[in-house]
């Protein structure tokens, strides 16, 4: 199964492919690393934004998407873009998509400790979030 990660920053949505296949993970190329929100916000640019995830989705085949969730408030709250975002991948038809709050990506951590050092992966280091909720979202299905 192919899932990609995702976390939500300002106007981007940081994303990493992690497939599971025959018990052994693997990371897919991806000639993006992230997907960004166009400055204006309207209507058209959120259309874009989605149409743009969905057809990376369909071009990996894509079986899973998780976001690491934002609170609604609080210290580490989410601000309105982020909350779009959010929404816009919610909303993508025909894809499986899923939310993980922090607490659920703590206890997939502690229960199933990751397989290599993420240093060793190749990643960039803002694609650390994004591969770890793409590894829980497998840990946890």
């Amino acid at each position: 199964m192919k899932i990609c990660g995702i976390e939500l920053t300002a106007n981007d949505a940081v994303i990493c492919l992690l497939e599971l296949d025959n018990l052994q993970f693997n990371l897919p190329d991806c000639r993006v690393r992230k997907i960004t929100l166009p400055k204006n916000h309207t209507c058209e640019d959120l259309q874009y934004f989605q149409t743009t995830f969905v057809k990376l989705m369909n071009d990996y085949g894509i079986n899973k998407v998780a976001i690491k969730e934002r609170p609604p408030k609080g210290r580490f709250a989410g601000g309105a873009i982020g909350f779009k975002l959010e929404a816009a991948l919610q909303l993508m038809a025909d894809i499986d998509v899923v939310m993980l709050s922090q607490k659920d990506i703590k206890l997939g951590q502690s229960e199933n400790s990751l397989p290599v050092a993420f240093a060793e992966t190749g990643l960039k280091a803002f694609q650390e979030t994004a591969f770890t909720v793409a590894y829980v979202a497998h840990v946890l299905r």
